[in-house]
């Protein structure tokens, strides 16, 4: 069941006046025209939109809270959350390079990575970064919540922006590989056991061909 506070970023006990400021916020961020129609932002647009609906008809808000304090007494973790892992495809990256994220927690019933908005438990997502910060920086944190327990605990990822100068040096070092070193050169001792065995060999060749013929 979903979690129309949570979706708006409100208590439980907000007024309907708070309720309507959350929609009015959100539903701003996250309209599609407003983010190029990406399915994510469209996504969550809907949720908010779910959200605002449900919490403002009182008949509707009444079924729902019974419904989601029902749920929350008899499924959620008296555990401390837990975050097992949160890691990235890529630490470093040009803006709109695809990047993935994965994360894996336990014991929180309620899991957001900002800027991105909610997600569930465990997962992973592919991201495009439009906009780095003045340091050439892009935080991503998750933040994963015990309801029960009132406890939140947060992991940071911070991606790193390519710059132009990086991008143009690498293009004038071709011999560079995909870590960005210069291949190893080959080693003289293997070249010169190669060399050993060719001589070992014709000598053989050699021999046997006196042999045969003599």
């Amino acid at each position: 069941m979903k979690d129309y506070y949570y979706f708006l970023g409100i208590p439980q006990n907000a007024s309907a006046e708070d309720i309507k400021k959350a929609y009015r916020k959100l539903s701003l961020k996250y309209h599609p025209d407003k983010n190029e129609n990406d399915d994510y932002f469209s996504d969550r647009f809907k949720e908010v939109k779910e959200a605002y609906e449900t919490l403002t008809n009182p008949e509707r808000k009444i079924i729902y809270d019974q419904n989601l304090g029902s749920q929350q007494r008899n499924v959620k973790s008296i555990l401390p959350p837990k975050i097992k892992n949160f890691s990235a495809s890529k630490i470093r990256a040009q803006k709109n390079e695809e990047i993935t994220i994965y994360w894996n927690t336990y014991d929180a019933d309620l899991v957001k990575i900002v800027p991105f908005g909610l997600e569930k438990p465990n997962g992973e997502r592919t991201i495009r970064i439009k906009e780095f910060d003045s340091h050439g920086k892009f935080q991503i944190l998750l933040h994963a919540t015990n309801t029960v327990l009132h406890k939140t605990i947060v992991q940071g990822i911070t991606i790193t922006e390519i710059s132009d100068s990086e991008l143009n040096s690498d293009n004038e070092n071709p011999n560079l590989n995909n870590s960005g070193n210069f291949p190893k050169p080959q080693k003289k001792e293997t070249k010169s056991k190669r060399l050993v065995s060719l001589i070992i060999f014709l000598i053989l060749i050699t021999i046997i061909l006196w042999m045969k013929f003599s």
